[in-house]
């Protein structure tokens, strides 16, 4: 990256904040928002309110205010960010992925700091935990939404809510239901994506699956081994039999089971014993690329029927065991409200988005180790969302940058004439421009071209290189992305 490069980023940011001008009142909060943006994107070691307001010459009350009391819609701002992505970089083959994330903190002031599992640590610990919706098409991943889970003890504690203001209307809430006002809302700003993931913690609330099933979104998402499912649909009585007109006793509701019936039976269980799992050979599934090679999955599938809050069978579904083909003791489980071979549905589908998950580690990594999203030293519940927004306003003008800096290398590329037949073709503008060895076709379901289509340049050819196209190149597997750092801004850089 070149001097002019650079200075176009920061001419970008500018233009990328203006978009967020209508969510404050003032100029002056406008000014901290683009002062806190620029701290997150610098070489500070640490992100907090503090080193920020110190390296751009603001006094660290002032931050702190603009994060605590400062009148600004940071709701406003989240939903602008979801319409953003949704108007830019809308694509078929995008993928919701849901997860949560621990920001370890000490001492029992900080709003919803308790003794809770954190991811971060891998155990355990004294943290925040965070509830998140980010969106995966190709290699632009994003933060679409963060909320902080408040613990039973924080609701059932007016005191610590009143010095941590935290709003009367916030109460107790199950990730799972956090989650799904976060999808609820990414719909209604527009987002759209081929399905969800998400992992066993989520998976294991039967309500929440049959709520994203209401909301008419697709899932392949991890649950646990002890989920119980049918492999044969039971017998459903909706009257009673003749026989039974004239028992004694309460009388039944219908519909209910059979008493014929067997029980649902947990799926760790099933792929032990099970004949459709003892007959069905395991199919090998490369699902990405890692830093050691590839890493390979061994699958059997069939479909199923879940017990609904009736203990009532839900319709089909799919039921996925995976095995990783090093350590054989590694099994994952996985269900689908979508069926293989049904349309254009495909096992190796299902896979890529059972497998699509990590992005969003990718996203809380880059968003901690290189935003702050975990340096925050506030206290306060309003002030914590608001840092959050803010860190995922940063990550997404990086995530734009990466993709526009890759577009722009792509076009840039030219082959060269001695190359052969496995050239890469390159990418210009006109009509008039073509390549000269056909490309080969690509599958349904498979995508090669990185390129989005509204970010495309109007009128441009988009050739395909020849290497046959694989789920863990096109989809799951991102390259290595270094990072530029300057004292003013950092970039995401395509090399």
């Amino acid at each position: 990256m070149d001097a002019k490069q650079i200075a176009g980023m920061g001419r970008g940011l500018g233009r990328f904040l203006r978009m967020f001008r209508d969510c404050f009142g003032r100029s002056e909060p406008r000014e901290h928002l683009e002062h806190y943006v620029r701290g997150q994107l610098s070489d500070l070691q640490r992100k907090s309110v503090e080193p920020i307001a110190l390296a751009v010459g603001t006094p660290p009350r002032t931050l702190q205010q603009f994060l605590e009391f400062t009148t600004w819609d940071e709701q406003r701002m989240r939903d602008r960010l979801q319409q953003i992505v949704a108007r830019d970089h809308a694509h078929p083959d995008a993928i919701g992925a849901i997860d949560d994330t621990g920001h370890p903190k000490k001492g029992r002031h900080t709003a919803a700091v308790h003794r809770q599992y954190c991811g971060n640590t891998g155990k355990i610990d004294n943290c925040v935990v965070s509830v998140h919706v980010s969106y995966v098409v190709g290699d632009f991943h994003c933060i679409l939404d963060s909320d902080v889970y408040l613990p039973k003890a924080w609701d059932e504690d007016p005191d610590r809510r009143e010095q941590a203001h935290i709003p009367p209307e916030v109460a107790y809430r199950k990730k799972t239901d956090i989650a799904l006002d976060q999808v609820r809302r990414a719909l209604v700003n527009g987002i759209r994506v081929q399905a969800w993931t998400f992992d066993e913690w989520y998976g294991r609330d039967r309500g929440f699956l049959r709520e994203l099933e209401a909301l008419g979104q697709s899932y392949v998402g991890e649950i646990p081994s002890d989920f119980t499912v049918w492999l044969k649909e039971p017998r459903v009585l909706t009257r009673p039999r003749p026989q039974d007109l004239h028992k004694r006793g309460g009388q039944k509701r219908f519909p209910r089971l059979a008493c014929q019936n067997l029980r649902a039976c947990e799926v760790r269980n099933l792929l032990k014993h099970s004949k459709v799992f003892r007959r069905q050979k395991w199919q090998r599934f490369r699902v990405k690329d890692g830093e050691k090679g590839p890493i390979v999955w061994e699958v059997k599938h069939t479909p199923c029927y879940i017990p609904s809050k009736r203990e009532l069978p839900s319709t089909r579904h799919t039921l996925i065991v995976a095995r990783n083909v090093i350590n054989l003791n590694e099994v994952k489980y996985f269900i689908s409200d979508r069926l293989v071979d049904a349309g254009d549905i495909s096992l190796k589908w299902m896979m890529w988005v059972a497998f699509a998950r990590w992005p969003i580690e990718e996203c809380f990594k880059r968003a901690k180790n290189e935003l702050g999203m975990d340096h925050f030293e506030v206290r306060g519940w309003r002030s914590i969302h608001r840092h959050l927004y803010i860190t995922q306003l940063s990550h997404l003008f990086c995530s734009r940058e990466h993709q526009r800096l890759r577009k722009k290398n792509d076009r840039d590329r030219v082959s060269h004439r001695r190359a052969g037949a496995r050239r890469s073709l390159c990418v210009v503008r006109g009509s008039a421009a073509t390549a000269k060895s056909t490309p080969q076709e690509v599958p349904a379901g498979r995508r090669t071209n990185r390129l989005l289509p509204a970010s495309q340049p109007a009128g441009a050819e988009v050739s395909y290189e020849n290497d046959e196209a694989t789920p863990s190149q096109t989809r799951c597997q991102t390259p290595p992305t270094p990072l530029l750092r300057t004292p003013e801004l950092v970039g995401y850089v395509a090399l």
